[in-house]
């Protein structure tokens, strides 16, 4: 996937500046497809110059205008073969499960710490979903939809999402916590095998 294409659902969701694009990654998007500011700002104006986005300038009080973008037909044309198009599975390219293979060749305890500071992270990262899960989706203020509605496909495909996110955090979380108890096991008068 293109940063483009992150782009386009992000401005179809709804318009908004290259500020509050760099925001909705933040908050959520981000979570899947990482950009930094710079970068949001570089495709969009190449977006911009393709046809695939509209900018207006929009006047606001005691502060510059700002350019609020929205998408073109070019740009949704664009958007439509994307998502016509077969991609491939993901590969999974993870460095710490190397280093856990590899620390077979020196000391299994050095690595408690650095795999501790990756199940607080993806525990940080569970936390930040469910909270925002139950303010979007479940919770009180969620505003959910009366049962006889219809489906609001924007709402229900963004909450599969954010679904999958938690989903892999509860996984991520759960192999961290038997990574640790098998490094566990090596401690203090461990007996090694062939690795050491």
């Amino acid at each position: 996937m293109a940063l483009e294409h992150a782009i386009l659902v992000s401005l179809l969701e709804k318009p908004g500046s290259g500020y509050e694009l760099a925001r909705r990654f933040e908050r959520s998007i981000g979570y899947f497809w990482t950009a930094t500011h710079q970068q949001i700002y570089r495709v969009l104006k190449r977006m911009e110059n393709d046809g695939w986005v509209d900018a207006r300038d929009v006047p606001q009080h005691g502060r510059p205008d700002k350019k609020e973008y929205s998408v073109a037909d070019l740009g949704r044309a664009a958007l439509s073969s994307w998502l016509h198009d077969p991609i491939e599975p993901e590969s999974v390219r993870h460095d710490l499960a190397v280093k856990i293979r590899g620390v077979a060749f020196d000391d299994p305890a050095a690595l408690i710490q650095e795999v501790e500071r990756h199940r607080q992270a993806h525990r940080d990262r569970l936390a930040h979903y469910l909270v925002g899960e139950e303010r979007d989706f479940t919770g009180p203020e969620a505003n959910p939809a009366p049962p006889d509605a219809p489906l609001d496909a924007e709402r229900e495909l963004q909450h599969v999402v954010l679904r999958g996110g938690i989903a892999y955090e509860r996984m991520m979380i759960s192999w961290l916590d038997d990574v640790l108890a098998t490094l566990a096991r090596f401690g203090p008068g461990a007996r090694f095998g062939p690795g050491h």
